[in-house]
């Protein structure tokens, strides 16, 4: 089944929305089982989709869903789900580690409640539910684990301006890296994956600068694309990368990036959290 997802079996912490349901749904196309941990079991005021609508989404795109109602800050929760996945769908091939809370304020300002929120949800819920899945992952022929976190820059201007939210998300990174180690031997491949730049998604839209924002950014459709691209090829190919993903699909060949504007009239895109360069040709 090299080069393609079909009957492969995809377990993510959230993906009710955004980036997160876009790889969900990517996945689906070639048929991929996928099963969600997430807690948006009812409609939120500013936030669109649910847990349902979500999986009716990945069912219509051609895949077979699990919508399981869940916080990944619960360690019976998260096994639990694994193992239900598993029950379900034979195995577990993929691990997708979407779920992450986020809070730009200053360290005085970060009330100590968002601070564990993030730590708990960013680090420790990409650390559990890849532990949960390991068991299975040995036994895949193509396993992957996934984790949407960014490149690691110590430069002090990541540092300092939100360092509650930047610890949390270079330590998902951290847990790529010290996976890759870990599973080297066992044929498990660990990356991540980021957006050189904005995306198009409700947080963006909600806390990073409104509809001016959305107009230079991306859709979520080229990190899900670029998640295929690295999901889709043989384990060996790639381990212990934390990726961007307009390289990853230069990689493949894509090289035309303007259907993914979020506004085709835009004539400026502005660079995600932790990335401040552009494309390196070389």
């Amino acid at each position: 089944m090299a080069g393609t997802l079909r009957d492969r079996t995809i377990v993510m912490s959230g993906g009710s929305r955004g980036i997160g349901l876009a790889i969900a749904v990517r996945a689906a196309e070639d048929g991929a089982n996928v099963a969600l941990l997430a807690k948006t079991d009812q409609p939120h005021p500013k936030l669109p989709g649910t847990i349902h609508t979500a999986a009716e989404a990945i069912e219509e795109a051609g895949g077979r869903a699990l919508p399981v109602v869940g916080d990944v800050r619960d360690d019976e929760t998260v096994a639990a789900f694994v193992a239900d996945a598993a029950k379900t769908f034979g195995g577990v091939d993929i691990v997708v580690n979407n779920a992450s809370a986020i809070d730009l304020r200053g360290t005085e300002q970060l009330d100590p409640k968002r601070y564990d929120l993030m730590q708990s949800i960013n680090v420790r819920g990409t650390f559990m539910l890849t532990r949960a899945a390991m068991p299975w992952l040995r036994e895949s022929d193509h396993a992957h684990v996934l984790t949407l976190s960014p490149p690691i820059d110590l430069d002090p201007k990541w540092l300092g301006p939100h360092l509650g939210y930047t610890l949390s998300k270079y330590g998902m990174s951290m847990c790529t890296l010290g996976f890759a180690a870990e599973l080297a031997e066992d044929a498990v491949a660990v990356n991540s994956l980021w957006p050189r730049t904005m995306i198009s998604t409700a947080a963006v839209q909600n806390l990073l600068g409104g509809d001016e924002a959305i107009q230079r950014s991306r859709t979520p459709e080229i990190v899900a694309d670029a998640a295929y691209e690295v999901l889709v090829r043989p384990p060996a190919d790639r381990t212990g990368q934390l990726l961007l993903d307009d390289e990853v699909l230069r990689d493949a060949g894509i090289t035309d990036l303007e259907p993914y504007r979020a506004d085709p009239t835009s004539d400026q895109l502005a660079f995600d959290l932790y990335v401040d360069r552009d494309i390196d040709e070389s």
